[in-house]
């Protein structure tokens, strides 16, 4: 028998977050021009709510133990344009215009190098 709360879960219209043990879930980040991975990070309740509130990204940082804005010292925000959660709601989507380097090290995205021959290249 089918859950009646999964399954309006799974494919109802009612945002219905489903966070880990530790109040989190993982969120991904595109560019909304040109589809690029820009980033992945968590987000808690809070970060979930301010980000649709504002409609800046919002974030969970696992190392400080706090809600961030991201860019919120750099300038570099993200603004979002679009988000989608996953059928079982447990991870979100964030398609973003970015307002700079996404990734703490200046790069544009977090996913600037590849794995190649046991080790680490740049992405050009």
């Amino acid at each position: 028998m089918t859950d009646p709360l999964n399954h309006d879960r799974e494919t109802g219209t009612t945002l219905q977050p489903k966070y880990d043990s530790n109040g989190l879930m993982t969120a991904v980040v595109t560019d909304e021009s040109s589809g690029d991975l820009l980033m992945v990070a968590y987000m808690n309740e809070a970060a979930l709510d301010l980000t649709i509130k504002t409609q800046v990204a919002h974030f969970f940082s696992r190392s400080r133990q706090s809600l961030w804005k991201k860019g919120e010292t750099s300038g570099h925000i993200l603004e979002i344009s679009e988000m989608r959660i996953d059928c079982d709601q447990d991870a979100i989507w964030i398609k973003a215009k970015p307002a700079g380097p996404t990734c703490h090290t200046g790069q544009t995205s977090c996913f600037y190098r590849r794995i190649a021959d046991g080790g680490l290249e740049p992405v050009e």
